[in-house]
């Protein structure tokens, strides 16, 4: 691991707790949520944009410097015939994977009027890993190549491992999996949030299920949000 800068700049705490150095380096704003696009693998500058589209690229590019600076992201050049430059998480910057799932799920309890539908599906994927219930998930082993069209139009693909209470999710579909759903971000979000069927959204031409059904509804399930916390 190589060792994070000393920060000396206005913005440090000048405070030697771990929590106050830790903010130092990730504490700006947008810091955390640039990481959380990068916890399933590396991106490109274009990517990240798209996962996170109300960030300016000037903010963008000074975040990832700041990344690169402290150890947490490095760029690389990917070989060629892509030969495209991306981000990724140095192994010190996937340590912050227990971080982003905790924060999850402590701000999933504050009342907001943001809705999960409008979520990129990276974050989508952060979400189900954070109110996944192992309880529900005991003795079921099932595997799922996920297809999620994006706010974006874009269409991002994961493969989801269920296993005796257990998930894994990787982005990047087996192209084996027993059961393959395409959907959209919104549609899976109100199937699994919000107590919708999947049968309404196949019927309104938004999911399409090929391999077990039963398991596919069965898998949306799996997931709850916390209670709100009413701050008393």
């Amino acid at each position: 691991m190589t060792a994070a800068p000393e920060h000396r700049n206005k913005r440090s705490y000048h405070d030697a707790c771990g929590a106050a150095r830790a903010l130092d380096l990730v504490g700006e704003r947008w810091t955390l949520l640039v990481v959380r696009e990068l916890l399933l693998g590396p991106k490109r500058f274009t990517d990240l944009r798209a996962g996170l589209p109300t960030i300016s690229p000037n903010v963008l590019s000074q975040r990832l410097d700041e990344l690169v600076q402290a150890g947490v992201v490095h760029k690389r050049k990917l070989p060629p015939p892509v030969s495209a430059a991306v981000y990724d998480l140095t192994d010190w910057g996937k340590e912050l994977d227990t971080v982003i799932l905790a924060l999850s799920h402590w701000g999933a309890r504050t009342p907001s009027t943001y809705r999960c539908s409008e979520v990129s599906t990276d974050a989508l994927v952060v979400s189900l890993r954070t109110h996944f219930q192992a309880d529900r998930a005991a003795g079921l082993r099932a595997d799922f190549d996920l297809h999620f069209t994006g706010p974006d139009a874009n269409t991002d693909e994961f493969h989801a491992v269920v296993d005796d209470g257990t998930l894994t999710i990787t982005r990047g579909a087996s192209g084996t999996a027993a059961t393959a759903i395409h959907t959209s971000v919104a549609a899976f979000v109100a199937v699994v949030y919000d107590g919708h069927s999947m049968a309404e959204t196949i019927t309104a031409g938004v999911t399409q299920v090929t391999g077990d059904a039963a398991a596919a509804e069965q898998f949306t399930t799996l997931f709850e949000l916390p209670r709100e916390c009413t701050g008393r």
